[in-house]
């Protein structure tokens, strides 16, 4: 079933949200700030990927994990891309491509270089497709207004290597062009970061702890739910592909994590991850990034153990292009990857 547009709760959510946030800056003026240095990569938005050429051996491991793990209804097919198609491309820092060898800027609509956003653009060129691209990627960008105040009460976005502080359900959605026919979304990661950071710090608003991360997964949940229904108000013909986050506790950056504060990182993303796997029965396509076992090899991320390298990127191209141009199996509700700690 299409999602349709918010209810006049979620509309007073908004405004509210807007009265007790920073003021939302115009794209304008965000992209005149786009002289973001490539240099300064913060370590905050990841995904973990392969070559194809790597990949057959990695499948034939991972299928144990894969077997006995539940499927998620598939829900209705939503619609497929035509011969022209206007593009909109929504997340952080991996939507620019940060991590690989040839990282765009931000705000600026390049296809150039490896990342996914700017790979899928060419492969459907190739294709004989003309292709208009719009991508709102920002490094560093979270969710929702309530965690971006909660980055800048831990000092602001500079940890995750900008000035700028933004979130897409405000800041990008809302801007997707009413005649796109392809949205991908990508988001979470930098929300569970930030989040697993309050945890570290004891900022949880006097909940205990248990009490504080189901309460940014319920939060999550409906958040991603308002971005998908905001971008269906805008553009209800769209193609909508959604990624689930990985299980970032499972990955290079968090190697150096105690257990406990693994546990955390590992309860935010399979919380996060089931929010966005509820989009699938709602004409949204989830590229399930969770159980797939090919994302947790450590040969796929940059230096800084977080970003995607090239092959990482590759890898997320073969994933996403596929469910632009075709049917991707539905995520899983469960596997082995969900509790590795």
């Amino acid at each position: 079933m299409r999602c349709t547009h918010g209810t006049s709760a979620t509309r007073r959510r908004r405004r509210a949200r807007r009265s007790s946030t920073a003021p939302v800056r115009p794209l304008s003026e965000l992209r005149a700030r786009s002289a973001l240095t490539t240099s300064a990569r913060h370590p905050l938005t990841f995904l973990l990927r392969p070559t194809c050429r790597a990949l057959a051996s990695l499948l034939l491991a991972m299928l144990p994990f894969a077997a006995g793990c539940d499927l998620l209804e598939n829900g209705t097919e939503p619609t497929p891309i035509g011969r022209e198609v206007v593009y909109d491309a929504l997340g952080a820092s991996d939507t620019i491509g940060y991590g690989s060898s040839n990282p765009c800027l931000p705000l600026i609509d390049c296809t150039t270089g490896p990342g996914y956003v700017q790979q899928v653009t060419r492969r459907l060129q190739a294709d004989g497709r003309q292709v208009s691209l719009r991508n709102h990627g920002w490094p560093g960008a979270v969710l929702s207004p309530e965690t971006q105040a909660l980055l800048q009460s831990m000092g602001g976005c500079q940890a995750q290597g900008t000035d700028v502080c933004r979130n897409l359900l405000l800041e990008g959605a809302p801007y997707v062009r009413r005649s796109a026919t392809l949205v991908t979304m990508f988001i979470g990661a930098n929300d569970v970061n930030a989040i697993g950071r309050a945890v570290r710090s004891g900022r949880t608003g006097g909940l205990d702890q248990a009490a504080f991360i189901q309460s940014q997964i319920e939060k999550f949940a409906r958040d991603i739910q308002e971005a998908a229904t905001t971008i269906r108000s805008r553009a209800p013909e769209a193609r909508l592909i959604v990624l689930n986050l990985p299980n970032m506790a499972n990955t290079p950056y968090a190697s150096g994590f105690t257990v406990a504060e693994k546990r955390v990182l590992q309860q935010l993303s399979v919380g996060f991850s089931a929010g966005i796997n509820a989009l699938a029965g709602q004409n949204a396509v989830v590229v399930d990034l969770m159980c797939d076992g090919n994302f947790y090899n450590p040969a796929l991320f940059s230096s800084d153990g977080f970003h995607p390298n090239d092959t990482g990127y590759n890898y997320l191209t073969e994933r996403v292009y596929s469910a632009v141009t075709g049917s991707v199996t539905a995520p899983r509700s469960s596997c082995g990857f969900m509790t590795v700690f």
